[in-house]
């Protein structure tokens, strides 16, 4: 029979095991903490890593997206350009009243389908002479315009949204010269009058 250590109180061996045990289990939870702590930042990592990824897979889907319909839009834009001398021909056949019959349903169906596909004509007679998108071939002076204005398309012009393939072949028109410069003159004289009248008004009621 195993003796108790002389002086000792009863009941100190469980008093000893309860301070063992409450000693053991808080080392266990400060481990658990440290678990804890652990696995949360490594879930942040690994979290941040994914939503880096995720954006970089996304800005690749763009990327691709954009040179996909880059390369479509040079493809079409070609296609259309090589179309604008047979779109030439149908227009000057039209003028001469050459489209008909069998050639005329073509012709329609090639310029709806070149419509559909993005191409649109431009030009007409009356509208201001812009050079982005008019090429002036030939000049002439009229006292029927206040700016520079085409009075004669020559050749229609094609673009492709805001894109121009070909500008428009134009005859311009200016402001005769002098015209716009005369009527200020007029206008002076006619204050001057004004003002003499007025002064010679003005001194008839002072006598």
């Amino acid at each position: 029979m195993t003796e108790k250590p002389q002086g000792a109180e009863p009941g100190d061996d469980s008093a000893a095991e309860e301070a063992v045990v409450k000693a053991a289990e808080e080392a266990a939870a400060a481990g658990s903490d440290d678990d804890v702590a652990t696995a949360k930042r490594e879930l942040a990592e690994r979290t941040g890593d994914l939503q880096r990824l995720q954006a970089e897979y996304q800005n690749y889907r763009k990327r691709v997206e954009r040179d996909r319909l880059t390369v479509r839009e040079i493809a079409v834009s070609n296609i259309l350009e090589s179309l604008i001398p047979v779109l030439d021909d149908i227009g000057r056949a039209r003028e001469h009243g050459e489209v008909t019959g069998g050639f005329k349903s073509v012709a329609e169906s090639l310029e709806t389908v070149v419509a559909k596909l993005g191409l649109q004509q431009f030009g007409k007679e009356g509208e201001p002479f812009d050079p982005t998108m008019h090429e002036a071939l030939m000049h002439s002076y009229s006292s029927d315009v206040t700016e520079d204005t085409c009075v004669q398309i020559l050749q229609p012009g094609y673009r492709i949204g805001e894109r121009i393939i070909r500008p428009a072949m134009v005859a311009v028109a200016e402001p005769q010269p002098g015209t716009q410069t005369t009527s200020a003159p007029d206008a002076e004289s006619g204050k001057s009058a004004k003002s003499a009248d007025s002064d010679e008004a003005d001194g008839g009621a002072d006598s």
